[in-house]
């Protein structure tokens, strides 16, 4: 009897993805798709705290003086800094903490419990 058939469906249909196979080991794959998810966040507010350093950058130099015009770009400069050194400082302690807890990848999740029990 195959249980990946359609209802409808005279020919069988394997259906695919994450989780769908019973032999793969489901720790692998959501440590996979947590990774990558949690390294593509961490490049777009990357891209993204750059790009408000360089508009702040543009508000000063069109500002011609307006106080009003510099205080926001000041603002826009200080929370684009503020943004990069939260990430950097995230990486940075993430990394600190898991090569001190003996975990050579974070989203090891196999490893992890190897390594408590």
């Amino acid at each position: 009897m195959v249980h990946n058939n359609l209802i409808a469906s005279s020919k069988p249909y394997k259906i695919t993805g994450p989780g769908i196979d019973p032999g793969a080991n489901g720790a692998l794959t959501l440590e996979k798709i947590l990774s990558q998810t949690i390294g593509v966040l961490t490049l777009v507010a990357a891209i993204y705290f750059a790009f408000q350093i360089i508009f702040a950058g543009y508000s000063f130099i069109s500002a011609n003086g307006d106080e009003k015009a510099m205080n926001t770009a000041r603002k826009r400069l200080t929370d684009g800094v503020l943004g990069i050194t939260i990430i950097v400082a995230a990486i940075g302690i993430v990394s600190l903490l898991t090569t001190l807890a003996g975990i050579p990848n974070i989203f090891n999740i196999n490893s992890a419990i190897d390594k408590m029990f």
